[in-house]
């Protein structure tokens, strides 16, 4: 059964083709199809193209076909081309003439607009939970290693004091900013498209606010051409998001591979959550987070990806559009599971003591006897050379003690301030509305 059949077979080759991996993708949208119908049927009552009969007729079975998917026994049948067919077949076939009216003043065009929309709405709403429990492991460790000194680097080579403090600390930081990436995602996707229909409206009087509330959207996509122009745009957007996230955890994970290393041996993890070599017994192989690197790296290219499938398409809908679920569905599941395990990974890190003891790290404190000279009325560039000199001869004796106390600084790690500013955006989302609103609508 198809929505849009007549009275012609398509051929076999063709249907398969077109059809694609939409019944293996579409299953993850099944539960919020069953939530965007809800509220459209309710609508539809409401300027009567539907009975009061016919709408707790609707309601209750579409209740019931949520209840199966929650259950997982919803399937997409292989004589049924997606997720909305099933679900109007299955209502149909259970409740007889209603279930051909839910399709009223709607067309598959923005029906799977809004399950977009809602399903990318949750899925927000895992990654930024996942992300913030990352950010709270990172802040603890921070201040727990805040005295723990660590060499910095630039261009690879050793270059100043740092501190456990500051590196977990900046990668707290950095998914404050992904945060507000991510935000701006949510903004695009808490819109409403129903009603658009294929994007250029309907003739029917539908009250599009009206479903708006009911889903529990912030504001619609007014403009009907834009709201379907807004498929893929919305998937770029939300990539982006995705992506930066991605940065700082691929970045994070570049670091760990390179401080368990034992030329470093910075950090390490216990036995049991690396791997080994099949010939060398001495291996450690980080490859949680060497997986993670690769992870993220994937997602970073996702954005181009959906430019690339949708950068030359004129307005309206096209077939193109349908690819970009095969793209975008698997990397967030990716996103989700790197959160996680680097989660779990950093909630077992041992941090080596004492590492800048050895003297391959003297030359870290040069600025800061550089520095020293300085505050004591050397002008700045007379002491850099005295200092350079003493590096020359072989004479320079650092004392290894770092004295940093401006803001964001060794001894000021302001990580009050970023949590802070982490909070500030999470309240940002309002994810308790949205839920309320679907509760609503389920009771």
């Amino acid at each position: 059964m198809k929505i849009w059949q007549k009275n012609i077979d398509v051929n076999k080759d063709i249907e398969t083709f077109t059809v694609g991996k939409d019944r293996e993708l579409d299953l993850q949208m099944a539960a919020f199809d069953v939530l965007g119908s809800l509220a459209h049927v309710e609508m539809l009552e409401s300027i009567g193209l539907l009975s009061a009969d016919e709408l707790e007729q609707i309601q209750k079975e579409l209740k019931n076909i949520y209840k199966e998917i929650a259950e997982g026994k919803f399937v997409i049948e292989n004589t049924v081309e997606d997720v909305h067919s099933q679900v109007e077949w299955l209502l149909t076939q259970r409740i007889g003439e209603a279930g051909k009216k839910i399709h009223s003043g709607r067309s598959r065009n923005d029906q799977v607009l809004v399950d977009l929309k809602l399903y990318f709405r949750s899925c927000i709403a895992e990654m930024v939970g996942n992300t913030s429990v990352l950010f709270s492991q990172l802040v603890e460790l921070s201040n727990t290693h805040k005295e723990k000194l660590l060499p910095g680097y630039t261009h690879l080579q050793i270059a100043m004091p740092s501190s456990f403090g500051l590196w977990f600390g900046a990668y707290a930081e950095s998914l404050v900013d992904d945060m507000e990436m991510m935000l701006a995602a949510w903004k695009v996707c808490n819109k409403n498209p129903l009603g658009s229909a294929a994007g250029y409206g309907s003739s029917f009087p539908l009250n599009r606010t009206m479903t708006t509330q009911l889903l529990g959207f912030e504001s619609l996509n007014y403009n009907v051409v834009y709201a379907q122009m807004g498929r893929g745009k919305t998937e770029r957007i939300l990539a982006q998001a995705m992506s930066s996230i991605a940065a700082s955890l691929a970045k994070m994970a570049m670091d760990v591979c390179l401080f368990i290393n034992q030329n470093f041996g910075f950090i390490s993890f216990p036995d049991e959550l690396t791997t080994g070599s099949s010939i060398m017994p001495h291996k450690k192989n980080p490859d949680v987070f060497e997986l993670i690197r690769s992870r993220c790296n994937k997602i970073q290219a996702l954005p181009n990806e959906i430019a690339m499938m949708t950068t030359n398409l004129p307005s309206g809908y096209h077939r193109d559009l349908q690819l970009l679920k095969e793209n975008l569905f698997p990397a967030i599941t990716s996103l989700n599971e790197c959160l996680e395990m680097t989660t779990f990974m950093l909630q077992n890190i041992s941090i080596k003591d004492d590492i800048l003891t050895d003297k391959k790290y003297a030359y870290l404190f040069s600025v800061e006897v550089v520095n020293e000279l300085a505050l004591k009325g050397t002008p700045f560039r007379e002491a850099y050379k005295i200092v350079g000199e003493t590096i020359e001869n072989g004479t320079f004796s650092p004392e290894m003690k770092v004295s940093h106390t401006h803001e964001g600084s060794i001894g000021n790690l302001c990580n009050e301030e970023i949590t802070s500013m982490m909070e500030e955006v999470l309240a940002q989302f309002k994810f308790e509305r949205t839920n309320q609103a679907i509760a609503e609508l389920l009771a």
